[in-house]
């Protein structure tokens, strides 16, 4: 089968189970794994921030950052396609009492939807107490927002929303491989920061969030209340040390493999809209004549697999574990399938 679902199922490589056996590990729990902590300092220097912290997930890390900022009883601004609002299982209100703002329109939030977004003052209006952010965009098919534009948003939630602004960046070492952005200027619009090794970096688990070093002693405590305290975690801290040592250059050969897949799809089927992708995922929108429960049947009888995103859309992500030459039969099967 070529898997292309998700970056998500990429297997540890050969020297990445080697770098984890061979891990020097402690209690993180209780006084520190020395392997964790050789990550949380390098994810920190990258970022620009003061200290980061290891988290078991993405999701969860998300939930610290948004505990860190966000009041019971108030609202977050979010997209209303981002992660954080429509795949991590109302985490916004069940864990820290948030019910979402949403932010509609475009396929990734600009100045101007936030904007539009903002409540008039009233005492009878739900106050806000963050902005999220989410870079790359997974819902608009890893879509990048620039640098300035972040940077804009980012002026106006601090400014004049006076808002702190926490960054769901699982997939930002992609936004800065395609745009030569430095992470640490991306991080800096943000005040809390997470990034994920379990998807392009290839690593099988983790993910950090990066902030001040107030910021990550409240996260801290979110994370032991959450049940994401970890102890010989050192094994998978060493995984994501190798994947930021060794895959993290090579993300632009993702980015190209996607092109090529949308290239091919778009130039053999006549009625299919292709989003060009910014990275490595790319979202396919259907005609009427066929549904997404369709072809991914079809792609999975000639063995290949995709993500159904929603009744008309399908979704393709490259990946460490999957060739140009098997990125191009995939883009084959699924042409064959959209004809018929």
């Amino acid at each position: 089968m070529i898997d292309l679902r998700s970056d998500t199922v990429t297997k540890p490589t050969l020297a990445m189970r080697r770098a984890m056996a061979d891990a020097e590990v402690g209690d993180d729990v209780l006084d520190g794994d020395p392997t964790v902590r050789a990550l949380q300092d390098r994810v920190a220097a990258m970022l620009g921030k003061d200290r980061a912290l290891f988290f078991p997930t993405g999701t969860m890390a998300n939930a610290a950052g948004l505990w860190v900022h966000g009041r019971h009883g108030t609202e977050a601004y979010a997209h209303d396609d981002s992660h954080i609002v429509n795949w991590e299982i109302a985490g916004l209100a069940g864990l820290r009492g948030l019910q979402p703002r949403m932010v509609r329109g475009a396929p990734v939030m600009t100045l101007a939807t936030l904007q539009a977004a903002v409540r008039s003052p009233s005492i009878h209006a739900p106050q806000s107490s963050v902005v999220c952010f989410e870079n790359t965009h997974n819902g608009a098919g890893g879509m990048v927002t620039p640098l300035a534009d972040l940077r804009a948003m980012a002026d106006f939630a601090r400014v004049t929303l006076k808002l702190p602004i926490h960054l769901d960046g699982a997939r930002l070492w992609n936004a800065s491989a395609a745009t030569g952005t430095p992470l640490a200027d991306f991080a800096a619009c943000a005040d809390t920061v997470m990034v994920s090794f379990s998807k392009g970096l290839g690593a099988p688990v983790g993910a950090a969030l990066a902030g001040s070093a107030a910021h990550i002693g409240e996260a801290f405590v979110a994370r032991k209340r959450f049940g994401g305290g970890m102890r010989q975690s050192g094994i998978l801290a060493a995984a994501a040390l190798h994947g930021l040592d060794h895959h993290l250059g090579r993300l632009t050969e993702d980015h190209d493999n996607a092109k090529r897949l949308a290239a091919i799809v778009a130039d053999g089927v006549s009625d299919v809209q292709v989003v060009p992708p910014d990275t490595n995922i790319v979202m396919i929108d259907l005609p009427a004549r066929i549904s997404s429960a369709t072809v991914e049947a079809k792609a999975k009888a000639q063995g290949v697999l995709v993500s159904r995103w929603n009744d008309q859309r399908i979704r393709v992500v490259c990946h460490l574990d999957a060739s140009r030459e098997q990125v191009e039969r995939a883009a084959r099967v699924l042409v064959e399938g959209l004809k018929a």
